[in-house]
């Protein structure tokens, strides 16, 4: 792993690991968590990747992998109750490159992956507390899945740090992030017309908000088991609450909230 890349060789990896793998067009990545003996345990919407319920999923699904026409002998079916499910690794990859996401990297290099959801500045459990949240998890859900707000990427940093504060993930926030910095740095024409001077602020703003959105800089993450997390959301005293967009644009991030 390195600078430019974080791809790795399946010979290389240990349970425990948090794997992902870019679609085509490399529009996102599907994440999920390596368990040992070929398998990964990974989330994902009624056994699909990716889904919104809105005209996104076109874009979304049409860079996905296409489906095989036979079913993969060794995986387990999905489990739409919840979505996390456990496959080998081909069908995990799906045709796809094998990366290991990066843990407690420094701020520079978190900065310097121009691409968010490859790396976080929080740190990572040991390994065997990684695979009991996964598994634990397979057995019992993960709530709801949602593309911008609770998605694979999300279950897959849980299961290595234990911090929950659902909220947007390091991918959302790519994709997304360009053109919100760009409309976050309009009003700074004011302060420079010259093109360039633009599109430095906008990068600004984009690794700034990329910065913040990171599980390991949100004030409000907490470490919540799993066994306590899974019951909460069965009895529904987890929630999350989604604050009103103020008039200055800024957004204010979800809060985890236990009743």
């Amino acid at each position: 792993m390195g600078l430019l890349s974080n791809r790795v060789t399946r010979e290389s990896l240990k349970p425990g690991d948090h794997i992902y793998s870019w679609r085509t067009a490399y529009i996102y990545a599907h994440h999920g968590i390596y368990v040992g003996d070929d398998k990964v345990i990974h989330f994902t919407r009624h056994g699909q990747e990716v889904g919104t319920g809105t005209a996104l999923d076109l874009l979304l699904i049409s860079s996905g992998p296409a489906k095989p026409r036979e079913s993969c002998p060794t995986c387990t079916a999905p489990q739409e109750e919840h979505g996390v499910i456990s496959s080998c690794m081909n069908c995990f990859l799906a045709g796809g490159v094998l990366y290991r996401f990066e843990y407690a990297v420094t701020p520079a290099l978190f900065l310097a992956k121009a691409r968010g959801g490859t790396c976080t500045l929080a740190v990572s459990d040991d390994d065997d507390i990684v695979v009991h949240r996964a598994k634990y998890l397979l057995e019992n859900g993960f709530g709801c899945y949602n593309v911008f707000k609770k998605n694979c990427e999300d279950f897959a940093i849980y299961c290595k740090t234990g911090l929950l504060e659902i909220g947007q993930s390091g991918q959302a926030v790519s994709i997304i992030g360009g053109p919100l910095a760009a409309a976050l740095s309009s009003p700074l024409r004011m302060v420079t017309t010259n093109v360039y001077g633009m599109a430095a602020t906008a990068v600004g703003v984009y690794c700034a908000s990329r910065y913040m959105a990171d599980i390991g800089m949100r004030p409000n993450a907490v470490k919540v088991p799993v066994e306590e997390l899974t019951s909460r959301l069965a009895t529904g005293l987890l929630q999350v609450v989604e604050p009103q967009i103020p008039t200055n644009i800024a957004r204010q991030s979800p809060q985890l909230v236990t009743q």
